[in-house]
């Protein structure tokens, strides 16, 4: 049956709320198809505003690699904004999709995209508004399968009652095999319903259905065992890998914003993967091997980029691009074929060891010099050697007053409050590092109006990481160093008004911290917290502390668990944690080894550069790090 559009019902109350623009849709880029002419439909969701939303990659690429398919039909939903959200209650308008305002629930799939934790009250608001149970198990054949994927899914436990089903690792190839298991089923008469679908799923062991699987827990509150409850379902289920990046050179079709996003630029993914082995960076961890997009295409993929949508700014992204074997070639092929124009070239924040000015005057060829990002993360070398931060104040000193004395005038460097055997002197350290850094300008530029940002956030230990056994730094303790830092940059007068300090209160990343590592017991918290109001946690002016903590005392009632024993509790190797029968290719006890090494203050190098470490990664996938460099370069456009 043709399903309508819900944009006569919408459309009424969009004056009446913040920003309507965001539920307008008709982007240019977006892909409007017929229903009728689909057999498998996907709603895809960012659990978060439009503004954050819209720009994000995974969901961005994988909207344009099922609306290329025959016979799919894909569009999109965000979060809506709570005055839209008691509107929507108030007149009887379910969640819906901005390509053409259809009601979610009407869809084969919702595909959930989580980047952080902290997105899934919105999730539950998305199931409410679309007419779906809560819970999984209460679902009937006749409700969308629901999806989760993105990095936060690495830990799905939380929400696990939630989701349908899990997908681990990258996206695009996949998701298309996903699509042709609906499609035959569905061809089939839906042989076996629900579960009969679930089932096709789970077997090949690529896609996690939780209530597939019981968890048995000790007395002490431990987990004893995840197990499978019924036959043909894999004990564990891996990661899915895109050993080829050339293959998938999307987006081609870039969406543009209607309303002002957090990001306005045509984003390039010139490599997936680090080996630079950073013990507290789950993304680093969970990427790995490192795969290059070739020059060739990169090159391709920008002109196609910048020709769909007229951004005048290419990002070219990944965890660490300046460690793309031929980043200075790209730099300057792509600098040289628009020079002249209104594109400009951006890195995302940059290694001190990385950072070379040739490759930052190439950058900035075509744009205004405005400043660089360095993240040394720990304020002190000795911390430094903990998260395996392997830069030292020398180079960093050495790095910054290169850039200065070749004209930049600002200088942003990002930390991390929180970190594993941290002390209040390690903190403190960032104030003389930053210090450092205003007088190496001075001295090299012979100016006054050097600029130093640092920007700190509060570290959380996150799974499939050397620090998923670390207990977690009470927020008062890092609150406590933040404002001992502040006190000690503010009271040198010679330099206390060239640095500026942000810094984030560890509250919120308590909660992060008990999501990112919870088990299924934590989804009670979840729910809680949704029924109390819970909304937008991501958002300062949203997010609760107190609430978070009523709602966990009130769901964990009668349990040995509380909230400091997901979070500030370091667990010991012989642990079952949450997500062991989810494997990221990394090896357990590679791990744990590397978390001793971490208390030791033992660096380990980059495997691109040294022989294997054994992380497992590649042994487990049969393959290896694909890098160049390939001798490539960017032939000049014939039209520019």
């Amino acid at each position: 049956m043709p399903v309508e559009s819900l944009f006569a019902q919408l459309e009424p109350l969009l004056e009446q709320v913040t920003k309507p623009i965001q539920y307008v849709g008709g982007e240019l880029g977006s892909t409007p198809k017929d229903w009728d002419d689909a057999d498998v439909r996907w709603a895809l969701m960012y659990p978060d505003a439009y503004e954050v939303g819209l720009p994000n990659q995974g969901v961005q690429i994988l909207y344009e690699v099922l609306n290329e398919q025959p016979r799919v039909l894909a569009e999109r939903t965000y979060a809506v904004w709570p005055d839209l959200e008691r509107l929507m209650r108030e007149h009887g308008v379910s969640q819906f999709t901005v390509d053409a305002h259809r009601p979610v629930g009407a869809f084969d799939l919702l595909g959930v995209s989580f980047a952080t934790e902290l997105g899934y009250t919105n999730l539950l608001t998305a199931l409410d508004l679309a007419g779906l149970p809560l819970e999984a198990v209460a679902r009937t054949d006749e409700h969308p399968v629901v999806v989760a994927g993105g990095h936060a899914a690495f830990n799905p436990e939380p929400i696990a009652e939630f989701v349908d089903a899990v997908v681990l690792g990258d996206g695009e190839e996949v998701v298309l095999a996903i699509n042709e298991v609906v499609r035959e089923w569905k061809a089939e008469g839906c042989p076996g319903g629900r579960d009969g679908l679930l089932e096709r799923l789970a077997a090949g062991g690529g896609v996690y259905v939780p209530k597939f699987y019981d968890v048995d827990y000790l007395p002490d509150g431990r987990i004893a065992r995840v197990v499978p409850n019924r036959a043909g379902v894999p004990e564990r289920v891996h990661k899915h890998t895109v050993m080829d990046l050339d293959q998938w050179p999307y987006p081609r079709k870039p969406l543009v914003p209607l309303a002002e996003t957090v990001h306005e630029r045509y984003s390039v993914e010139i490599f997936r993967g680090c080996t630079r082995g950073c013990r507290f960076c789950q993304a680093g961890m969970i990427t790995r091997p490192v795969r290059e997009r070739s020059i060739e295409t990169i090159g391709d993929m920008v002109q196609t980029g910048v020709e769909n949508s007229g951004f005048t700014e290419v990002g070219l992204l990944s965890l660490s691009s300046a460690d793309h074997s031929e980043i200075g070639d790209i730099a300057k092929g792509l600098a040289d074929r628009y020079e002249g124009t209104n594109t400009s070239l951006s890195l995302p924040s940059t290694r001190v060891d990385a950072f070379n000015v040739t490759l930052a005057d190439e950058l900035s060829r075509n744009g205004r010099r405005s400043g660089l990002t360095f993240a040394p993360e720990g304020g002190s070398e000795r911390l430094r050697k903990v998260i395996n931060k392997m830069v030292s104040e020398d180079d960093l000193i050495r790095t910054v007053s290169t850039a200065f004395g070749h004209g930049w005038r600002q200088v942003k460097l990002y930390f991390m409050c929180g970190l594993p055997t941290e002390t209040d002197e390690d903190v403190l350290a960032i104030a003389d590092l930053a210090k450092r850094v205003i007088a190496a300008g001075r001295e090299v530029s012979g100016r006054r109006d050097i600029r130093c940002t640092v920007s700190i956030g509060g570290f959380v230990p996150k799974p499939h990481t050397p620090f998923q056994w670390a207990g977690q730094t009470d927020h008062e303790v890092v609150d406590d160093r933040l404002h001992k830092l502040r006190d000690a940059v503010r009271s040198d007068r010679s330099y206390g008004k060239s640095i500026g300090l942000r810094y984030h209160e560890g509250k919120p990343s308590m909660i992060e911290g008990l999501l990112s590592r919870g088990d299924r017991r934590v989804g009670r918290i979840v729910r809680e917290v949704w029924e109390d109001g819970g909304r937008f946690d991501g958002w300062g002016e949203h997010f609760l502390y107190d609430r978070w903590l009523r709602c966990a005392e009130q769901a964990l009632a009668g349990e040995p668990v509380d909230l400091a024993w997901f979070t500030t509790r370091e667990r010991d190797r012989d642990e079952v944690l949450p997500w062991d029968h989810l494997d990221s290719g990394l090896d357990r006890d590679w791990l744990w080894e590397d978390w001793q090494d971490a208390q030791d203050e033992i660096e380990l190098d980059d495997c691109r550069w040294t022989p294997c470490f054994d992380c497992g990664v590649c042994p487990q996938m049969g393959t290896e790090i694909q890098t160049g460099p390939t001798g490539q370069k960017l032939l000049p456009l014939s039209v520019v």
